[in-house]
């Protein structure tokens, strides 16, 4: 009897354990899924084998940053740090003994999460393996260097508080612009940048340059958006790093390969609906090159010559392999930047573990010049439904001059 009873304490004692533990797990489990969503790992982790213990370069127009140590290590990551802290960096950009986070560090838009999300990510960072790596995260020129200064352009650019939900719109339109404009930080990239590097929001989504990519548009605009693509598209694109008009590569394929390929099936589908929504007033398109033009002759000769046995006569591509070049955003983006930059350069497209082979293009930097790239450019970027300025060889003496080590 005595070892009967014994054993039933026993089996409350951990049936005890086990309710008390099991929401403890689910927090972990839940922060762990958020910092995944919110990318943690493309600015804290620049060695696979010490998962966020920072290290990664992030350019700047004012210079260089480097992302920080936010593994539990008390001496060079976040050990000392309180949930307060924590709490107060992604929400205001000020760090542990009141130090100023630079805008790279996304707090624009984290300040939108809310404490039960924040608190779920900070139960998953403490269960973290603490690694000893010193980062010196501000390696900016003077001035820039100077964290008071970042007092001036917080009044300029941030605006502090948690998301709103609008209660106009559904449930899941509000969770996708929960995601897109908070731990997504879809904008950072996305949004074109004022002078000092804050998101110009009236424009919030419609494109910019970032380290020598083109970053789209990616608002409902028909033209230089993703108005064609479905909400089917906007999920294959995000899971899968492919869908019958794109092939994510440069900084969207880390993203699509660290980040979104994980998400789960109803945030991506409360993003698409949400993208969706994203209209763009009186989208000025710009009249197409004519076929008789100079640039438009040579630039066909280059394409069938050079490109077509990828892209096919019509620009329609392979599905899944070559991207459609006809009526393409990103070709029909004002700047050519991401187009002279995979011309030169070549690209790899992103693996996922949906497609685990990934496409790539060869550099042609070696044995085109300058002006037979911006010609062919051009070619692209007037036919088969698009209509984009053309581009010179001087856009692509420079994208080269940015290339060269």
């Amino acid at each position: 009897m005595k070892r009967l009873a014994a054993l039933s304490l026993l089996a409350l004692g951990i049936a005890s354990f086990g309710a008390q533990a099991q929401p403890e797990f689910e927090q972990v489990e839940k922060g762990r899924y958020l910092a995944t969503v919110g990318d943690c790992t493309a600015c804290h982790t620049s060695d696979p084998q010490k998962p966020f213990a920072g290290g990664v370069e992030i350019s700047t127009p004012f210079g260089k940053l480097v992302g920080a140590n936010i593994t539990p290590d008390s001496e060079t990551g976040i050990g000392k740090w309180t949930y307060d802290d924590f709490k107060r960096a992604m929400s205001e950009g000020i760090g542990h003994g009141g130090k100023r986070l630079y805008g790279a560090m996304p707090f624009t838009a984290y300040t939108k999460v809310t404490d039960e999300d924040n608190r779920a990510i900070w139960a998953y960072l403490q269960t973290l393996e603490p690694i000893h790596n010193p980062v010196e995260t501000n390696q900016l020129p003077f001035p820039f260097n100077i964290r008071t200064s970042l007092i001036g352009w917080n009044w300029l650019n941030f605006d502090r508080g948690v998301y709103q939900p609008d209660m106009s719109k559904s449930a899941e339109w509000n969770r996708g612009a929960y995601l897109v404009q908070g731990l997504g930080h879809c904008g950072t990239c996305h949004t074109p940048k004022n002078m000092i590097g804050g998101d110009k929001n009236d424009n919030f989504l419609q494109g910019t340059e970032i380290e020598n990519w083109w970053a789209p548009n990616i608002t409902a605009a028909n033209h230089q958006g993703i108005g064609r693509w479905s909400e089917q598209d906007i999920k294959d694109y995000l899971r899968t790093g492919v869908n019958r008009y794109d092939i994510a590569s440069g900084p969207m394929a880390e993203q699509v390969k660290n980040s979104s390929q994980y998400w789960k099936e109803e945030d991506l589908q409360a993003v698409a609906v949400y993208l969706k929504s994203l209209g763009v007033k009186d989208e000025k398109v710009p009249a197409p090159l004519k076929g008789d033009d100079k640039q438009m002759i040579a630039g066909r000769h280059i394409y069938f010559d050079r490109c077509s046995a990828c892209h096919g006569s019509s620009g329609k591509g392979e599905k899944n392999i070559f991207p459609q070049l006809a009526n393409n955003a990103l070709v029909n983006a004002p700047e050519p930047v991401s187009l002279a930059h995979v011309v030169l350069a070549g690209s790899r497209g992103v693996d996922t573990n949906a497609r685990p082979t990934a496409p790539a293009m060869p550099a042609f930097a070696s044995i085109m010049t300058d002006e037979e790239i911006a010609t062919v450019l051009t070619y692209i970027r007037n036919s088969w439904g698009n209509s984009a300025p053309a581009v010179s060889a001087d856009d692509v003496k420079k994208m080269r001059e940015r290339l060269t080590p």
